[in-house]
């Protein structure tokens, strides 16, 4: 079950990627994986486009990945576009394909649209599918995504709870947290989920920023807020990409030792395919534990 992996004791890391769209890309891609396993992640998810333009392609990665390094995977499930019957064909194929687990999600609008319509014979919310994939394809475990800000279309943060809530009960058994910038948020929105009776274990997702022109546009669309210190920071070389990608990735790198200070179960990073960022970030957290470990008082 997915929930073992964040037990007592343990801290867990999973990583996510997003399918390239050359075969170039999907060269890069796995040499990029085989960095990242180094890490014994617990899982690897894949995303797809909008409206699912690349659903099939998630497949392919995540099955690739599964026979090449023998980790177990997870493909991401939007209702977007999609029939009950286009959903069921979905989630038999990735059974077929040795899937492990599903990311089960609403999804967003699909370009150029300002609002969710769902497919005259699909799913409405994320808590649907996930009842369909408990109720027909039980073998899959499912993670499920949370808002540590609020999800944009939430009529309020209460709301956004019950939706949350909604997906749990519906037999989520695991929440993966959107991207964050300031912690607090995120301890502010888990003690909310603990008083809403959430108890499955709550993932924060990171981030490591590469450059402003980047986050800018990823902020926007997914509702996070950008620090004026982080922002600052990045702006002071605003033409040096480098030197961006490096404010970004010590900026998570403090994210995740303060996270790991307050017992988060694990970890789920967004690498957007690029491995170097997060090899540092999880490189600097062995240090951090290995020297809380040896009672080094800066760390203790």
């Amino acid at each position: 079950m997915l929930s073992d992996f964040y037990q007592p004791g343990q801290l867990p890391v999973s990583f996510e990627l997003y399918p390239p769209k050359t075969e170039k890309g999907m060269q890069s891609l796995m040499l990029q994986v085989e960095q990242l396993v180094k890490f014994n992640p617990a899982y690897i998810t894949c995303t797809y486009g909008a409206g699912g333009s690349t659903r099939g392609r998630t497949l392919d990665i995540v099955e690739s990945v599964k026979k090449s390094f023998s980790v177990p995977v997870a493909a991401h499930l939007t209702v977007v576009g999609s029939s009950v019957d286009d959903l069921r064909s979905f989630l038999t194929e990735a059974q077929q394909r040795g899937v492990d687990y599903i990311v089960a999600l609403r999804g967003d609008p699909p370009q150029g649209e300002t609002s969710f319509k769902p497919n005259a014979d699909g799913l409405r919310y994320a808590n649907q599918l996930v009842e369909l994939i408990n109720a027909e394809f039980s073998d899959l475990g499912v993670l499920v995504a949370g808002y540590p800000e609020t999800h944009r279309e939430a009529l309020s943060p209460e709301a956004d709870l019950d939706n949350l809530k909604r997906k749990v009960d519906a037999g989520a058994q695991v929440i993966v947290s959107q991207l964050f910038f300031r912690n607090a948020d995120f301890y502010a929105w888990r003690e909310r989920c603990d008083k809403a009776g959430i108890t499955v274990p709550i993932v924060p997702g990171i981030f490591p920023v590469q450059s402003l022109a980047q986050i800018s546009k990823i902020a926007k669309l997914c509702g996070a807020n950008i620090p004026a210190e982080l922002s600052e920071k990045l702006n002071e070389k605003h033409d040096d990409t480098a030197w961006q990608a490096q404010v970004g990735t010590e900026y998570a790198a403090q994210q995740v030792i303060d996270l790991v200070d307050n017992t988060v179960p694990g970890f789920h990073f967004y690498v957007l395919n690029q491995a170097d960022a997060t090899g540092q970030i999880l490189t600097q957290l062995k240090d951090h534990l290995d020297g809380k470990t040896s009672g080094d008082p800066v760390n203790a």
